[in-house]
């Protein structure tokens, strides 16, 4: 049996940077998180361990002025700031940049659109309902912007208004395209179209990485791809492995090892490939390789 991670696979760019202020920060004092720092239990209980406390926006409410607190990669609306301030709370931001400039985009679309009293603003956002990512880029719009996943819910929007359509950065590239192709559609179709302007922010560091992951699970019999249970990505990410190879299994810790491979068959000449979601540290990974050498 032959053993291989990923090289692709890891924490992205805004995750290590959040992580990396994290660990940096720690060393100055105690230390808080608004929500888990990164959605993998693993790396959240080893920031634990070091010292950062995962807080939630009630726990936010009631700290101790001057705490510090860290906001993580997935961005934050705008009243986070504004509670922070009240309370005199010091904020490390480590929001994505990627991120940051999508929130500063749909903030700029919202505020010159707001006031048009004839066509009031329609700012729509291709994502998932209630992500922490998506709840940031609603507060800049005041939290007006229609948030929709599929072409299923085209029925929440007035067409009788013009669309901005934005994305979540972790989307998938496809479904998005698919969602301007249908909105085109339905205008194509209205005696009186109406304008759409629609704009891909999904970042390329995270779209790019489907192609090499299917590519690395077709190179492999067996696909354990490590992820945390919170994580949309890891889903998403599991599905396209999944496509093209179906002995792919999920795990998300090295305890898990025995149990999920005790019904495979494995021979001398077994290929084994591990990998992961952006939100799974390479340590994790590694742990999980260690584990099926030693089983």
């Amino acid at each position: 049996m032959t053993i291989s991670i990923d090289s692709n696979s890891g924490f992205c760019f805004g995750v290590t940077r959040a992580i990396q202020a994290a660990e940096s920060e720690l060393q100055k004092g105690s230390l808080y998180c608004l929500g888990d720092i990164v959605h993998n239990g693993q790396e959240v209980a080893r920031l634990e361990l070091k010292g950062l406390a995962t807080i939630d926006y009630d726990d936010l409410r009631t700290l101790p002025s001057h705490s510090r607190v860290l906001l993580r990669a997935h961005g934050e609306p705008p009243s986070t700031y504004w509670i922070a301030q009240q309370r005199g709370i010091e904020i490390i931001d480590a929001t994505c940049p990627v991120v940051k400039k999508l929130q500063d985009r749909i903030r700029a679309c919202y505020e010159t659109h707001k006031n048009d009293e004839t066509v009031p603003p329609q700012i729509v956002i291709y994502g998932k309902p209630g992500h922490a990512e998506v709840i940031g880029l609603q507060g800049q719009t005041n939290n007006t912007a229609i948030v929709i996943e599929s072409v299923d819910q085209l029925d929440r929007l007035d067409f009788h208004r013009p669309i901005y359509l934005f994305s979540q950065t972790t989307k998938s590239v496809e479904g998005f395209h698919a969602l301007v192709e249908a909105i085109k559609s339905k205008i194509s179709n209205l005696k009186s179209p109406i304008a759409l302007e629609a704009h891909d922010t999904i970042c390329r560091s995270v779209a790019n990485r489907v192609k090499e992951l299917q590519a690395f699970a077709r190179a492999n019999d067996i696909v354990l791809f490590v992820g945390g249970t919170k994580s949309s990505n890891a889903k998403v990410l599991y599905k396209n492995c999944v496509e093209v190879n179906p002995n792919t299994i999920f795990i998300s810790s090295p305890d898990e090892v025995e149990d999920k491979l005790s019904t495979l068959n494995f021979q001398p000449s077994t290929r084994v490939g591990i990998c992961g979601a952006t939100s799974t540290p390479l340590w994790l990974m590694e742990a999980v390789s260690e584990r099926l050498s030693a089983s």
